[in-house]
């Protein structure tokens, strides 16, 4: 039974500032490839970390809505670890 997710990703973009919105879109279509249908991306934008994490002081935030399985989200979560741009990644249920 399919279920309603939300997604919060950090994207470190040092270095590809100009290629936010392309990485943003390869994201999603990741989601897409692993059995999710996105409903919605909304990008947050830069914010500052309180404290360096992993020596990056800050990251592009993009909130993903999207339906899937739940054993999609297992799926997705370990394409986005080996993807160097996904500095984190958390999910929950709407």
């Amino acid at each position: 039974m399919k279920k309603n997710y939300e997604s919060v990703i950090v994207l470190n973009t040092t270095g590809r500032e100009s290629d936010v919105d392309q990485l943003v879109q390869e994201i999603g279509r990741e989601i897409e490839e692993e059995g999710g249908s996105l409903e919605q991306i909304e990008q947050i934008g830069h914010k500052e970390f309180a404290y360096n994490a992993r020596k990056l002081a800050g990251g592009h935030y993009v909130n993903y809505q999207f339906e899937a399985e739940p054993e999609v989200i297992d799926k997705v979560k370990t394409r986005l670890k080996l993807n160097s741009a996904v500095h984190l990644q958390h999910y929950q249920i709407r």
